[in-house]
């Protein structure tokens, strides 16, 4: 796996913008919740300042990947997209400070280092991305319940014809 290292705090200060797409093969972790280990999760990496002049990154990632349906055990693909605000903070101590002034929920507080690896972060927001347990909409070669339950002829229709 091509890894991409950048220094967080120089990438936020200089608002670098960087891209690129890493195969599901080459992210052992989520490679390890697929079926096959196909597909690529394509990244974009942009540097910048909130609202309150923390660097923070904004990462966007996107992509399929096939996991197992929890209902037909059969494989299903998923659609992986994310989009997220990383606020960097130089150490642990730091971070729950932040996290805790910018009280926001939509924003992550993380800790930044000068050889940050950005295939990492990456495959954590993937894994972060997918369903819990995942499932088909309509399982294939499965057919809907009340499909059946409609095509069901009553046993008594056959009596209330003899009755007559």
């Amino acid at each position: 796996m091509g890894t991409f290292v950048i220094d967080a705090f120089e990438f936020s200060r200089l608002k670098e913008h960087a891209e690129g797409e890493l195969s599901v093969a080459d992210l052992a972790r989520l490679a390890g919740e697929t079926v096959d280990r196909s597909g690529a999760i394509k990244w974009s990496l942009s540097g910048g300042v909130d609202k309150l002049g923390h660097p923070q990154l904004s990462l966007s990632i996107s992509g399929q990947v096939n996991l197992v349906c929890q209902r037909c055990l059969t494989s299903m693909p998923f659609q992986v997209s994310s989009d997220s605000k990383l606020v960097l903070a130089k150490d642990e101590d730091a971070a729950d400070a932040i996290e805790e002034l910018l009280d926001d929920e939509e924003v992550d507080v993380i800790v930044g280092d000068a050889a940050f690896d950005v295939a990492v972060l990456v495959e954590d927001e993937a894994l972060l991305a997918l369903p819990v347990a995942p499932k088909h909409d309509v399982c294939p070669g499965h057919v809907a319940a009340e499909a059946v339950a409609a095509e069901k002829v009553s046993p008594f229709s056959v009596l209330k014809n003899l009755k007559q």
